[in-house]
């Protein structure tokens, strides 16, 4: 009986966990590998992203991607609760 109860608490666990990467728009392939998000160097992202217009999540590509836009872009909209953790629905949670 506690065997039973032990797998259908992990099974729910990772349906719920499931549901809201889904949920949140990671879609399906975020299910398929849970992994460390990538590291970006300063000079990298320096480098690799630039000031373009953009200043909303759904516009961003990485957690990195929309760090450096609110760290070194004018009017961005990705931080609503000012804690300098950007996109934490989409992409920083």
């Amino acid at each position: 009986m506690m065997k039973k109860l032990l797998v259908l608490a992990v099974a729910g666990a990772l349906a719920w966990y499931g549901y809201g990467k889904v949920k949140n728009g990671h879609g399906p392939e975020a299910l398929s590998s849970v992994s460390a998000p990538a590291q970006v160097s300063p000079a990298a992202a320096t480098a690799q992203f630039r000031c373009d217009g953009r200043t909303h999540c759904s516009e961003m590509r990485s957690c990195a991607e929309a760090t450096y836009f609110i760290q070194h872009c004018p009017n961005t909209k990705m931080d609503g609760d000012g804690d300098g953790v950007p996109c934490e629905r989409q992409w920083c949670s």
